[in-house]
């Protein structure tokens, strides 16, 4: 079945409106033109052919690809990852980029337009389609399955305010759900909402969260031991406040900033989800009178540094590593949907997080259920809770414990889920 025309015409109209939002945002960067060139089908020389072709949204899901891409590389396969952010992109070149340089390519994905992924199909002639989470496009489902191309979902996540989104348009929806091979849940209410939309029980199964399958990398560990020296550490009292958004680093900081400026002891990391926000968090930093330093500038944090502003991409890790405790932004801004809580938690960093988490509900309802993580319902509240943590070992032992054992008691969907795609390679 064939996406309705009303999605075709929708695009048409919606393309030359998408193209001047990229300039808006991107046009004064340098590799402005090579992500329209992709985006609008001018794409890149083809590296190889007939790769493992992994579709990433952005950071989050890149981050989950991880360990299945780098298996597969390990074994000499050849992997084509797709993004449509530029975000994604630079987290997957970071990883595998100068690693595996012959057999990794990382583009970004072209437009849901037919002729335009037709051709991408037909230069990269890839094995297989490998779309992480909830990332469904009708006309790249579409022309995949008619290539003969497998297609499979993996660690799908499917929340309830989505699925009503998507079953407001089912004529959209169904035909996009049966061209997938199969769909790899990652809970119960996933693999029963994708049921209820009308994807065959016989063709899912629930196959667990690669994100719980999470080690801290070893350099970033590392790394942070040897700054906690240069930078004389050992005594702050260190919080992250994570992958945040506007308005979050500015009400939080503007709460924590009479605390900061009595205790010197006290230090703050902000980490932004948003590069193009770096200048603007900053700003916020000197209006609220805090002595700020910038990674970007190769700053040192000294004895005097209130707030330290983590403005450089694919460091996130190393930040986690220095604190005690985190909050992991995204979940006070509207509508939010929040951020992965499970890498602040395998470094033992109590993690605090606001009450708009829709995005990995069924993870944190699990560690909220057995105190393994705080839920704030303001910025205020956020930085009392913080202080709160940092003042109390004694809880954040008792909140550590709790999370690792959450955390070891969900793991090994890695392996079930490469079981899976070796069974469709096979085919």
């Amino acid at each position: 079945m064939s996406s309705p025309l009303w999605y075709n015409f929708l695009l048409t109209l919606i393309k030359p409106l998408y193209r001047l939002r990229v300039k808006q945002r991107f046009g004064h960067l340098p590799d402005y033109q090579q992500e329209i060139d992709e985006r609008f089908g001018h794409f890149q020389p083809v590296k190889n052919k007939n790769t493992l072709w992994f579709h990433a949204v952005s950071v989050g899901e890149t981050n989950a690809a991880q360990p299945l891409i780098e298996h597969y590389l390990k074994q000499g396969q050849a992997v084509l990852v797709t993004n449509t952010t530029r975000t994604g992109q630079a987290r997957a070149k970071s990883l595998f980029a100068k690693k595996y340089p012959d057999l990794f390519q990382a583009v970004f994905l072209p437009i849901d337009q037919k002729a335009l992924i037709e051709v991408f199909i037909q230069l990269n002639q890839p094995r297989i389609l490998l779309l992480m989470e909830t990332e469904l496009w009708p006309n790249l489902l579409e022309c995949v399955h008619q290539q003969g191309i497998p297609q499979l979902l993996l660690n799908a996540r499917l929340s309830e305010k989505s699925a009503k989104g998507y079953a407001r348009f089912r004529r959209l929806t169904v035909p996009m759900l049966q061209q997938l091979n199969w769909i790899a849940a990652q809970d119960q209410a996933t693999f029963d909402r994708f049921h209820h939309l009308g994807k065959s029980q016989k063709e899912m199964s629930v196959v667990g969260n690669v994100k719980f399958d999470i080690t801290a990398p070893e350099h970033f560990v590392q790394q942070a031991s040897q700054l906690r020296q240069d930078w004389q550490l050992q005594q702050r009292k260190i919080m992250v406040l994570a992958s945040t958004h506007a308005p979050e680093e500015q009400q939080i900081l503007a709460a924590l900033a009479p605390t900061l400026s009595k205790d010197k002891n006290l230090l703050c990391i902000v980490v932004p989800r948003h590069p193009e926000r770096f200048d603007e968090v900053f700003q916020s930093i000197q209006k609220l009178a805090l002595i700020g330093q910038r990674r970007s500038l190769g700053q040192a944090i000294t004895v005097d540094t209130q707030v330290y502003l983590a403005d450089s991409m694919g460091e996130l890790w190393l930040w986690y590593a220095l604190a005690q405790v985190a909050y992991v932004g995204g979940s006070l801004n509207e509508p939010g949907g929040g951020h992965n809580i499970l890498e602040p938690i395998a470094l033992n960093v109590v993690t605090v997080l606001g009450k708009n988490y829709f995005n990995f509900q069924n993870i944190v309802d699990e560690f909220v259920q057995h105190g393994a993580v705080e839920i704030v319902q303001n910025a205020n509240d956020a930085a009392q809770t913080l202080l709160d943590l940092l003042d109390n070992q004694a809880q954040r032992q008792e909140m550590n414990q709790q999370a690792q054992q959450i955390l070891t008691a969900n793991q090994g969907a890695v392996a079930r889920h490469i079981s899976l795609i070796d069974r469709f390679l096979a085919q």
